[in-house]
């Protein structure tokens, strides 16, 4: 009160109005209802829509996020800025990424699915006139607009345009790019793992071969992971470097592994003498 000399203040839904265009949020879950909020938002002239997701990895569903992102902007015009939680929080589940950026029914980027990046950015330019020349193309697209539901705007002195952004040039829509099942089943449970691992800081993995497809399974995916490490790291990722060499307690002037086989060296060992192994410098110990 002493701020904002106000006694009250308005509580609700709200959008961001700049200079150039309106700005809109939807959370999550709203993209997967029937009726979501930026249907409604579209007719009141938001054209950016945002899209802060925590939406866990099931299989094929990527597919359903993508023909969801992809109808909202097809029906309604504008930009749906779609970004994903990525990796284990501490769940039974993995957050598999893949941010989105649509405009007008095409995809114009998208981020990786599956990766061990913490931070991952991804960009578009955008004209907005094309937003107002798809909308203004539909007449009842007008006509459902003039019976809107009116947001409350929240104005701010800037824009998102600049006079020099003349020279820019669009980006050109882009296919999708989908994993086969088999990619997904490979690197969904592998990232997870990774995670788990360093997050936990535990000493690596202990599996028990029982010559049964559950343990051979896993051991496949643990293989996996450590091909996913050792790409990372060697592309230039120095986080998973760093947390690589915790995990094995490697010195400065320690070289990482070569190969994910060495990553993950396995030591074959009678069962009765394993109570008293350890692991050693390796991710996985198979006994």
């Amino acid at each position: 009160m002493t701020i904002s000399y106000k006694v009250t203040v308005p509580f609700g839904d709200a959008v961001i109005a700049t200079r150039d265009t309106v700005i809109g949020v939807e959370m999550c879950q709203e993209l997967f209802i029937p009726h979501s909020p930026h249907e409604d938002m579209s007719l009141d002239g938001v054209e950016i829509f945002l899209n802060s997701s925590g939406s866990h990895h099931q299989l094929r569903k990527l597919h359903l996020r993508a023909d969801l992102i992809q109808s909202a902007t097809l029906k309604c015009g504008g930009v749906y800025m779609y970004t994903n939680l990525r990796g284990c929080d501490g769940e039974r589940v993995y957050y598999d990424g893949c941010a989105m950026i649509s405009m007008n029914g095409d995809f114009l980027a998208q981020g990786d699915q599956f990766s061990l990046k913490e931070i991952e950015v991804i960009t578009a330019t955008v004209d907005l006139e094309d937003i107002r020349s798809y909308r203004g193309a539909d007449p009842s697209f007008g006509i459902q607009a003039s019976q809107r539901v009116s947001y409350q705007r929240i104005r701010v002195d800037t824009s998102l345009s600049d006079k020099n952004d003349i020279d820019l040039v669009p980006s050109k829509p882009k296919q999708l790019h989908h994993l086969m099942p088999e990619e997904e089943i490979s690197r969904g449970p592998a990232c997870w793992l990774w995670d788990y691992l360093r997050r936990s800081k535990l000493a690596g993995f202990f599996l028990p071969l029982s010559g049964g497809v559950d343990s051979s399974s896993t051991a496949a995916i643990v293989g996996s992971m450590c091909s996913l490490v050792v790409e990372a790291y060697k592309s230039g990722d120095e986080n998973v470097g760093r947390d690589v060499r915790k995990l094995l307690q490697l010195g400065a002037g320690d070289s990482l592994p070569e190969t994910s086989q060495q990553l993950a060296r396995s030591d074959y060992d009678e069962y009765s003498a394993c109570a008293h192994a350890t692991l050693g410098r390796a991710i996985l110990s198979i006994v």
